[in-house]
């Protein structure tokens, strides 16, 4: 095979001119074509070092062409350009054999960088996976912008391999899409996609819910139980919100991760298992580290391959796709089709979106059911977006919101977050200590710390101050008097 040969299916003249600029010292030369047949004429009669093409091309498709050249030329290196920049495109250039994909438009110096690896890395010889069907209606993941792209450009990697990944992103931004992605799309797909959230599980069931139990490991165990890791065998395991898992737990799953093995709640032989370990959180888990929450060796374990997703306010720019997808959601679930105008984009793009896809989905299927017209205008998105009204003692603007206000605007976005799930149990708890906890230390603080006082601003029995004191853990400074 002739060396120093850069064969390209594109009409682009600026990347045969980089190219040439940038590798014509090394020796290579740069042919061009605009068709499919005149690229398989040359890869057919054994030339050229590397192969660059489109996916659409006037006479066959650029991903209908891979799987022939790596049949008559497994090692030949061949990267994907193409302007349909959908994670579905990013897979099928993996899963045709593809060295790279480069979505359009790109750096012309970023052509230049994976062509010169792609030249320095021989191929390793694939047979192509088997095509995917469906469209893009299909897809996991919507959104065309730079942030997604890297994305899918990951996921397309991955999906040859059986790397434990971990997800970190704040609440809302799609993390379990994509895992159900990498499972979907990868080596696994015929095995189970399980999901497990951690901060759903009370703690004392953790160990049982992950691993199983047999009858009569404790009370209540009648019958034995079968475990996320069985229920996964084969497959994926999702664990979303991996930073609330327990230190018990995280020392058996350590376990697993290191000797591919567990053993059940009560039980005595270990169990082998076969099963790729995919983790996300939206908490920070060196942190958690530090403050002795997470073993640092699990959080290695787990981190091997890294995936930050974005949260929606970095890539405003697919808010338009995210919005159309929705909508056909609703109508794909018996609504009638629906629009927004230009002018209620806009707002979509201005809003700081704290709930994320996960917010943006529920605020356009309200829209959807709520709004008559077959056009949604700006006014009924502002009418969505705008803030609880701010109501003080003179009803002035500008005065605090009221509390009943504040609260349902905190628990709008709380639930928001959560998408059609519910949030873990103990909510009223949560809730009520959150603004228990201020309240107490606000009328403290206003007394000076006299407790009795204190009892009395709030209604409360003495004794009854003082345990809640001792349960909040508050810290009581006598003589301190808020300004």
């Amino acid at each position: 095979m002739p060396d120093g040969l850069i064969l390209i299916a594109d009409d682009d003249a600026a990347i045969r001119t980089v190219l040439n600029q940038a590798l014509g010292r090394a020796g290579y030369e740069v042919r061009t074509t605009g068709t499919a047949a005149g690229l398989w004429r040359w890869v057919s009669a054994g030339d050229g070092s590397l192969v660059i093409t489109d996916v659409v091309l006037p006479d066959e498709s650029g991903f209908d062409l891979i799987p022939r050249i790596k049949r008559m030329r497994p090692d030949l290196p061949v990267v994907v350009m193409s302007a349909q920049n959908t994670i579905l495109t990013a897979i099928t250039a993996a899963e045709r054999g593809a060295f790279d994909y480069l979505p359009k438009p790109f750096d012309l110096k970023e052509l230049t960088s994976v062509v010169q690896r792609a030249l320095a890395s021989p191929q390793a010889k694939r047979e192509p996976a088997a095509e995917e069907e469906g469209g893009e209606d299909r897809l996991p993941l919507i959104g065309r912008s730079p942030a997604m792209q890297e994305i899918y450009r990951v996921i397309a990697r991955l999906t040859q391999t059986d790397l434990t990944v971990m997800i970190m992103g704040e609440s809302g931004t799609g993390k379990e899409l994509v895992a159900r992605a990498l499972h979907d799309y990868g080596k696994r797909r015929s095995g189970a996609f399980v999901a497990v959230n951690m901060a759903a599980i009370p703690k004392e069931l953790v160990e049982s819910e992950l691993f199983g139990h047999e009858r009569g490991a404790f009370t209540g165990a009648t019958n034995r139980g079968v475990g996320r890791f069985e229920q996964a065998e084969g497959g994926t395991l999702f664990l979303d919100e991996i930073g609330d898992m327990p230190l018990e737990a995280q020392t058996r799953l350590l376990r697993v991760l290191q000797q591919g093995e567990y053993t059940t709640v009560g039980g005595r032989l270990a169990i082998r298992t076969d099963v790729r370990i995919i983790a996300a959180t939206n908490r920070d888990l060196r942190q958690l580290i530090s403050q002795g929450l997470f073993r640092e060796d699990l959080y290695y374990r787990l981190n091997v391959v890294p995936m930050r997703l974005p949260p929606l306010r970095e890539r405003m720019e697919d808010i338009p796709d995210l919005v159309r997808h929705f909508l056909r959601k609703a109508e794909d679930e018996g609504l009638p089709a629906k629009r927004l105008d230009n002018d209620a984009f806009e707002l979509l793009k201005r809003y700081r979106w704290p709930g994320n896809v996960r917010e943006l989905e529920n605020v356009i299927r309200r829209l959807a059911v709520l709004h008559a017209g077959d056009s949604i205008p700006a006014a009924a998105v502002a009418a969505e977006l705008k803030e609880p009204a701010r109501l003080g003692d003179g009803g002035e603007e500008g005065t605090a919101a009221s509390l009943g206000a504040a609260v349902e605007h905190h628990l709008s976005h709380y639930f928001a977050t959560h998408g059609d799930r519910l949030p873990p149990p103990g909510l009223y708890d949560r809730i009520v200590q959150e603004v228990e906890r201020p309240l107490l230390s606000i009328c403290l603080a206003a007394t000076g710390g006299n407790q009795i006082r204190a009892a009395h601003l709030l209604g409360l029995n003495r004794n009854t101050l003082r345990k809640k004191i001792r349960d909040l853990g508050l810290e009581v400074i006598r003589g301190l008097r808020n300004g």
